[in-house]
């Protein structure tokens, strides 16, 4: 199938370059589009209580609760002073004027104790928004700033809308940068590694290709889906960096081929039947991996995965039709414009000279064979020490803290919590609903008695519902707000009513309880798919179980380093970070998610090569050295570029960003060097023969729906078969 699917591209080749060129426009134009179409937020669970408490609050009492929070201080005046006042006083008035905004609640208006600062050089403006959803609001935010100004004192705006707006502001400059910064990078190590300007250019246009064509799918979905904007965020990272792998898969079997003597159609027709379909199980694996984001309610979650799929799946297609017919195009002449590299080593007979006369890969193979088990009790005990820190991982909510320490909205945050007496800019929502005023304030009472409240209020009444608000000293993701939420859900409600917790602490307790529940099925899927998958690339029940295995292991050491530095805080003066304690749980999950992916993916190029050599010589021993030998410098190759694409976001000023590049990087570098190159190869050459068992019925599977094809395959030797393992 797929030698033939790489003599129609070479025939078709003129046509399918004009189907890219066509995609290419519409990508840059009406699929670049789709940034205005994507919506903001996407964080809550529908089915979660918080969510329900936040609808019925809207119905039952109209809109609620602050959007903004602007803070108004002085180092000279005091909030009781004309200065101060008659500023704040103007400035709300023309607020309280705007279209945009339905309530402006201030200290001057209810005399409230918490809206003033203990040393009355402060107070802040509670300010509701007339938008219903999270767009409409952002949108009102940015046509009000000029308007928070008060002339003479220091103005500085929070609250949720501007904490939303800031961080998906901060993060999509983080990525752009991050692109910026790594594409002429990627350009240099490419030239390194091919040693020629033309074949380096290659896999960078399909990674523009993969990007822009992942734009178009996206607003396709959009229009029947909302998607989240966090969809762009994955596809700049997945797009690019999986683009830049097969690219770099391909064009290097490519010029091997051009290298064993054979000519521009054979050449491509062999690739495709080799490393085509490689790139065909590593796409698919690695989109059915992060397909496993949509079983989760949260929108962004989902988003992100459909974006890493469509990137995915578009760099794949792109692998594997577009750059065979580039190759077509340029034949011999992808090794044009050549740089002169003196290390580098020339290839013959179809495979690399070093696999032949004993290259440095070669020789680590060879090496592992000979101490198996001494490198297979190696690895596994450093990368147990690496994932230690892993077991204590704690979650918490998104707050503040993500955010520089000079962003406004934490500067807010930070300010109301330390100088307001009982401060917090989100309260904790309470509807009682179906009970009269007086049984709802004795139900405010009870409350009050929870250990930790600081103060109850009625804040809104009509018929038989009432909203409280309960405030709390900390953080609305620190501990005491959450056991708070857990303590009022526990109360039983008035008699005849119906009692509704809400809230960010809440939305943060039910967006935890909402990942946990499904993170096994998560697991799960991925599990599943990776298990099908390389069962039908190679015919072993063996090899699929041992690569999931590895996966856990290279992914929990990445988890322990991300522990030990973004939760207790080591290196966070270097990074330039606050540590809050916990980990943010849709992190974990999205690099669990990327990262199964990721190291399917290396082990499926490490593992085509060695297939290929045992359908060829019937010898593991040997298979397993010129498949090391032979993918090494790619796998390594590959990993180094992708380091560079992920490197950006280690650098970025979000620290969920720098999260996820840190624990990128740390995977990539272990499950490319201990993993690929020691512990798969030692456990390999422990099980031997066994590597490729299968029962009779799935062998039989096999043979008859197996993706098996490889480039003039040598039959092996009656002697060295056996009726167990699978051919």
């Amino acid at each position: 199938m797929f030698a033939w699917w790489g003599r129609v591209v070479v025939r078709l080749r003129w046509a399918v370059l004009a189907a890219a060129l066509v995609l290419v426009t519409i990508g840059a134009t009406w699929g670049a589009g789709v940034f205005g179409q994507l919506t903001g937020g996407g964080f809550d669970d529908p089915a979660s209580q918080s969510s329900r408490a936040a609808e019925r609050i809207t119905a039952e009492l109209g809109p609620q609760g602050a959007d903004l929070v602007v803070l108004w201080s002085s180092d000279a005046t005091t909030v009781d002073q004309p200065a101060f006042r008659d500023p704040v006083a103007a400035t709300v008035d023309r607020l309280r004027a705007r279209a945009e905004v339905t309530s402006v609640v201030t200290w001057y208006d209810t005399q409230a104790p918490g809206l003033v600062s203990t040393d009355r050089r402060a107070t802040y403006a509670a300010v509701q928004l007339r938008a219903s959803d999270e767009d409409g609001k952002t949108e009102a935010y940015e046509a009000l700033r000029p308007a928070f100004d008060a002339p003479g004192l220091r103005t500085e705006v929070g609250g949720t809308v501007p904490f939303l707006h800031d961080a998906n502001t901060r993060t999509t400059e983080d990525i752009t940068r991050a692109e910026i910064l790594s594409m002429p990078v990627l350009l240099v190590l490419l030239v390194l590694i091919f040693g020629g300007l033309v074949a380096a250019v290659t896999p960078l246009l399909v990674g523009g290709l993969a990007i822009l064509g992942a734009f178009v799918a996206v607003r396709l979905v959009n229009l029947f889906t909302d998607v989240s904007i966090f969809a762009i965020n994955i596809i700049t990272l997945i797009g690019l960096g999986m683009a830049v792998d097969y690219a770099l898969f391909v064009v290097s079997r490519f010029r091997e081929e051009l290298a064993a003597g054979h000519d521009t159609a054979a050449a491509i027709s062999r690739t495709m039947a080799t490393a085509g379909r490689t790139v065909l199980v590593s796409g698919l694996t690695i989109a059915l991996a992060l397909g496993s984001l949509l079983i989760f309610p949260q929108a962004f979650l989902r988003s992100m995965g459909l974006g890493g799929m469509a990137a995915v799946l578009v760099a794949m297609l792109a692998a594997l039709t577009v750059l065979p017919a580039l190759l077509a195009v340029l034949g011999r002449r992808i090794d044009a414009v050549r740089v002169p590299m003196p290390w580098r080593r020339g290839t013959r007979g179809g495979r690399p000279a070093a696999a032949e006369s004993g290259g440095a890969w070669a020789r680590i193979a060879r090496s592992v064979m000979r101490r198996p088990v001494r490198y297979l009790v190696g690895v596994v005990v450093l990368l147990g020490l690496l994932a230690v820190p892993s077991l204590r991982m704690e979650f918490g909510g998104f707050d503040e803290r993500v955010l520089p320490a000079d962003a406004a909205p934490r500067v807010v945050s930070e300010r109301i919590a330390e100088e307001f007496p009982g401060g917090t800019v989100a309260p904790i929502d309470v509807l009682v609903s179906g009970a009269d005023p007086t049984r709802a304030q004795a139900f405010a009472d009870r409350i009050a008695t929870v250990p930790g409240v600081t103060d109850v209020r009625v804040v809104a009444n009509r018929d038989a519902s009432t909203l409280l608000t309960v405030g709390y000293p900390g953080e609305p993701t620190g501990d005491v707000a959450q056991d708070i939420v857990r303590e009022v859900r526990a109360l039983p409600a008035p008699d005849g009513a119906e009692v509704l917790v809400g809230g960010r602490p809440a939305a943060d307790r039910d967006l935890l309880d909402s990942l946990g529940d499904r993170l096994p099925w998560m697991a799960l899927l991925m599990a599943a798919a990776t298990f099908v998958l390389l069962f039908l690339a190679f015919g072993s029940v063996v090899l699929p179980v041992k690569a999931v295995l590895m996966n856990v292991i290279s992914i929990g050491a990445s988890f322990g380093v991300v522990v030990w530095i973004f939760q207790d805080g080591n290196l966070a003066d270097l990074l330039g970070f606050t540590a809050t304690g916990f980990i943010e749980p849709s992190n974990p999950i999205l690099m669990l998610a990327l990262l199964f992916g990721l190291a399917t993916d290396y082990e499926v190029f490490l593992l085509s090569r060695v297939r290929e050599e045992w359908d060829r010589t019937g010898d593991n021993t040997a298979a397993v050295t010129v498949g090391l030998q032979a993918t090494g410098r790619i796998i390594t190759a590959a990993a180094l570029l992708l380091i560079v694409v992920v490197a950006g976001f280690a650098t970025g000023s979000m620290s969920y960003i720098k999260l996820i590049g840190v624990g990128m990087i740390v995977a990539i570098v272990v499950d490319a060097t201990l993993v690929r190159a020691l512990l798969v190869p030692a456990t390999m050459r422990l099980l031997g023969r066994w590597n490729w068992w299968a029962p009779g019925p799935l062998g039989r599977v096999y043979r008859r729906y197996g993706i098996r094809e490889t480039a003039e395959p040598e039959p092996v030797a009656p002697e060295t078969r056996h009726p167990v393992f699978t051919r």
